[in-house]
């Protein structure tokens, strides 16, 4: 039995992809440990891993606007926020270091660290889309390079790689992992053929998810879900013109509006709308004909995963990245956010729905997730990288 630490963000986004990977380890009889915030502590636990809790520095910080001085500004959050988590999760191992590490890429730099401290192998987690020099996220980001907030960040950046004998490469883009495990099947990614062996397009890996509550679908009538997900989600207009596009529609309609949105300024909820903060959304998409959604990429693999078209409409470049993939492969509709009407989104839900040439491609890409073997796929490359560690500790 090995022990595997899963080195997780403040964001259920790069959490969740991770735990069917974690709970198919586990049912194999490896140990699994989460260092993640408490938040996350319940869905953790649930599948059977140890939870090790850190305070996260990131509470309470405005969201990015992906300007280059506030890009330098969220950057320099992610660097202070790994050098605070850093000092708590070592202590919470200490004397139970793991044979292995897997560490979020995005946000997750202090995993990095860990595993170049502890000596121990690691994998780097992709719960987005990866970039290579032939195609870039930075497309949609346009954030200036060589701008005074970016360079005095990677300086900063550069100062503490070399301070644990990395190079910046290898701390910020994992180029020494031994894998990279991107949770999107190749067909989905842009240029998917270009990256190297290393980069294992395992698709998702989707789990159950107990902590979510459960939720009945109506009898006779077509399910509309609709979520802008975890963090852009206080979009009261947004909500109301769905409401009033949807409504009298002969569709029944699922609203997830999140945490801040007061369900009261929504006003009169009409039948056949249901309004939630959060719902158990596998559970819906298993019954779903179409999904308005953020296009976050964690929805849109469990939205293709089901087989249910979107229509994307992007709070944040990263996800507009995603919407647009969606429109290039024929799996619904990318409807930007300054172009949302209640009459353009009915339209949009219409076409996604009855599109025939729309429900083939979402057969074939269901396909393609089915075949890049998702959590099974994940847990068969981290065991054939972690037996060889197995007696590290006679050595270290």
């Amino acid at each position: 039995m090995s022990h595997i630490a899963f080195c997780m963000p403040a964001a259920a986004g790069h959490v969740n992809p991770t735990l069917g990977v974690a709970a198919e380890l586990i049912a194999r009889g490896h140990r699994v440990s989460y260092a993640a915030i408490d938040e996350y502590a319940d869905r953790i636990t649930e599948i059977g891993a140890e939870f090790v809790p850190y305070r996260s520095t990131l509470a309470g910080q405005d969201l990015p606007t992906y300007t280059s001085e506030d890009m330098g500004r969220v950057m320099g959050s992610a660097l202070r926020e790994s050098k605070a988590v850093l000092p708590q999760v070592l202590k919470a191992y200490r004397g139970d270091e793991p044979d292995f590490v897997v560490y979020d890429s995005v946000m997750g730099w202090w995993g990095r660290l860990l595993a170049a401290r502890w000596r121990v192998p690691f994998a780097v987690s992709w719960p987005t889309l990866v970039s290579n020099e032939h195609w870039s996220l930075n497309e949609y980001v346009k954030v200036d390079l060589d701008s005074t907030a970016v360079l005095a960040f990677g300086l900063r950046l550069s100062l503490l790689a070399a301070k644990h004998r990395l190079s910046l490469g290898n701390l910020l883009e994992g180029k020494d992992a031994t894998a990279h495990l991107v949770f999107v099947p190749k067909a989905f990614q842009f240029c998917g053929d270009t990256f190297g062996d290393r980069y294992e397009f395992v698709g998702p890996a989707l789990s159950d998810r107990a902590f979510q509550g459960e939720w009945r679908p109506p009898a006779d009538r077509q399910v509309v879900l609709v979520s802008l997900g975890t963090a852009y989600h206080d979009r009261v207009p947004f909500f109301r013109t769905c409401i009033e596009a949807l409504a009298g529609s002969g569709k029944h309609v699922v609203l997830a509006v999140g945490g801040t949105v007061d369900i009261a300024e929504l006003g009169e909820i009409p039948p056949g709308v249901e309004v939630h903060e959060t719902v158990p959304q596998l559970q819906v998409l298993q019954h779903a004909s179409a999904f308005v959604s953020h296009a976050g990429m964690n929805s849109t693999m469990e939205s293709l995963s089901f087989g249910v078209p979107l229509v994307a409409v992007p709070q944040m470049p990263e996800q507009a990245a995603n919407a647009d993939r969606v429109a290039q492969l024929g799996l619904g509709r990318h409807l930007p956010p300054d172009e949302v009407t209640a009459g353009a989104l009915r339209t949009a839900v219409d076409e996604v729905c009855g599109d025939d040439r729309i429900a083939e491609n979402l057969r074939t890409m269901r396909a393609e997730i089915e075949a890049a073997g998702g959590a099974k796929a994940a847990a068969d490359i981290l065991e054939d990288l972690v037996p060889a560690q197995r007696d590290r500790h006679t050595t270290r």
